[in-house]
């Protein structure tokens, strides 16, 4: 197998350079902390923020309701929610499990996005009880991020909680993924000088991803997209797919593909891959002059970075110690945040599609090996909270 460039030798060296006691150490006690906004010095502080003087306050949100929406941190606190059945590259680990990860994502927000949240992990995989234990608790937070729920079961959680709930709610592990996908995939096709409406893109995973990635590539104007789960491509001539597989298909693959990554592949712009199937370098070859390759899964892609790019113009990953790193965190900071700045009651495609456009106006000049910014580069989140806001 062909050898990591030099530079990402580099960097793969530094981040094996951290040690066990180091990630342990860091993580000892949590990850998070409560900060408070005004004194608490004295009798008196104490009398203003808690009894006699805080009665005044719940009196009045219970005569205005609408007031709880200034006198409380509740809309602008995002609850981070989890079953922990679908964690990183783990799986279904559980609730405990899962909540380092969710504290990590909290850190995120306020780190990118200067929001306040709450990781809240239930231990239940039932859709109704999750269902219903978030609405139980909605008054506490002003929106929600799904994180790590396994699919299908993921859809209908979403789905049920954007109707039932006058708040913004994303699955994060679907859109926020989507978005940075585009958003790499707007910049890829200049650096290609390819029409982005003029692609053929194959998706290889047909979760909780790979139908949100779909979605987006079919909502922003490419018409040839097949998505590909571990049995073929969907296409309505399939007896074996229901529920969401089954959309997807009746309105993707508009001409009719069957098979395998051979037969997807062939000719094809694009490939995506957000599931662990690794493609074979032949199928690779078989796309298109300046083809683009996001091989996405983490820690292993579907194809090593350096063969595919002996025959593809661009290549991304989900890996920090190479170029072009597909990266959530790009995303769902910003996307909250202007949601929430905007007084959203839902997160729409178009916000999506302007989040995606404005991370990819960040990269003024893409190149092979630059089509979508660090993360840390200043001003992302701010950038994709303002394009959301003027979407709202």
């Amino acid at each position: 197998m062909t050898q990591p460039t030099r530079t990402a030798d580099a960097a793969l060296d530094q981040a094996q350079a951290i040690t066990e006691d180091e990630i342990f150490t860091a993580h000892l006690g949590g990850k998070l902390s409560v900060e408070l906004t005004n004194p608490l010095d004295d009798r008196r502080d104490l009398s203003i923020a808690y009894t006699p003087g805080v009665a005044q306050v719940s009196r009045a949100i219970a005569e205005q309701p609408e007031l709880a929406n200034s006198h409380t941190w509740a809309s602008r606190l995002v609850a981070v929610v989890s079953d922990g059945t679908a964690v990183l590259g783990l799986g279904d680990i559980g609730a405990s499990a899962s909540l380092p990860v969710m504290e990590g994502k909290s850190a995120l927000f306020k780190r990118f996005a200067g929001l306040n949240s709450i990781p809240i992990v239930l231990d239940t995989t039932d859709p109704d009880e999750i269902v219903e234990t978030i609405l139980r608790i909605s008054p506490s937070f002003g929106a929600v991020n799904l994180e790590d729920i396994s699919a299908p079961r993921c859809f209908e959680i979403e789905r049920r909680l954007i109707e039932a709930l006058d708040m913004p709610v994303m699955h994060d592990d679907q859109h926020g993924t989507a978005v940075v996908v585009l958003a790499a995939l707007l910049n890829a096709a200049k650096v290609t000088g390819k029409q982005l409406e003029s692609l053929r893109a194959v998706i290889s995973g047909a979760g909780a991803a790979g139908i949100a990635v779909a979605d987006m590539l079919l909502a922003s104007g490419i018409s040839d997209v097949i998505v590909l789960d571990s049995k073929g491509a969907l296409h309505t001539g399939r007896e074996d797919i229901e529920g969401v597989k089954r959309q997807m298909a009746e309105q993707s693959n508009p001409r009719g593909i069957a098979g395998g990554t051979d037969a997807a592949l062939a000719g094809a712009d694009v490939f995506i891959g957000v599931s662990s199937s690794q493609v074979p370098e032949a199928h690779i070859a078989a796309m298109s002059e300046g083809s683009i390759v996001f091989a996405l899964s983490n820690p292993d892609p579907e194809i090593h970075p350096e063969i595919a790019r002996k025959h593809a113009a661009v290549v991304a990953t989900g890996r920090s110690d190479f170029p072009n790193q597909i990266n959530n965190v790009l995303a769902f900071p910003g996307i909250f945040r202007g949601a929430l700045d905007a007084g959203a009651k839902r997160i729409t495609i178009e916000m999506k599609i302007a989040a995606a456009e404005a991370i990819a106006a960040l990269v003024p000049e893409p190149t092979a090996d630059l089509i979508v910014p660090n993360p840390f580069t200043p001003g992302v989140a701010d950038a994709v909270a303002r394009a959301v806001l003027e979407q709202a």
